[in-house]
């Protein structure tokens, strides 16, 4: 997967998040984890995108940093969502196993640019 498909991957990705997030039952907290689950699925996509207009390989390894951190946190936000049986699991199963799949990428992502930086 290039980079140009990584970004817009993410980006649906955030699209999709963005209307789960307006699906969701109103109450305190449905909109306390929704609000946290917006923020770190579109900062995945956003910070993806700035992370490939990086200005360094230092650059790029801090921003990849901040991607597979944005993506751990957006599949522990639909965890907790999952724990508190707070909806029917075949609602955030999709995104759960879509956000998995990015965090496994950027996870490797991030540890081969790592590798790749301390090499030179």
């Amino acid at each position: 997967m290039n980079s140009d498909e990584l970004r817009l991957r993410t980006k649906r990705y955030a699209a999709g998040v963005i209307r789960f997030v307006d699906s969701l039952p109103k109450g305190m907290s449905f909109e306390a984890m929704g609000k946290q689950l917006l923020r770190s699925a579109t900062s995945t996509a956003a910070n993806y995108r700035a992370a490939c207009r990086s200005r360094s390989k230092a650059d790029f390894v801090n921003k990849l940093g901040i991607v597979e951190e944005e993506a751990d946190e957006t599949v522990f936000w639909l965890e907790m969502l999952l724990e508190a049986r707070m909806l029917p699991e075949a609602d955030v199963t999709p995104l759960m196993k879509e956000g998995q799949e990015i965090l496994a990428i950027f996870s490797a992502s991030h540890r081969t640019a790592r590798i790749n930086k301390n090499r030179r």
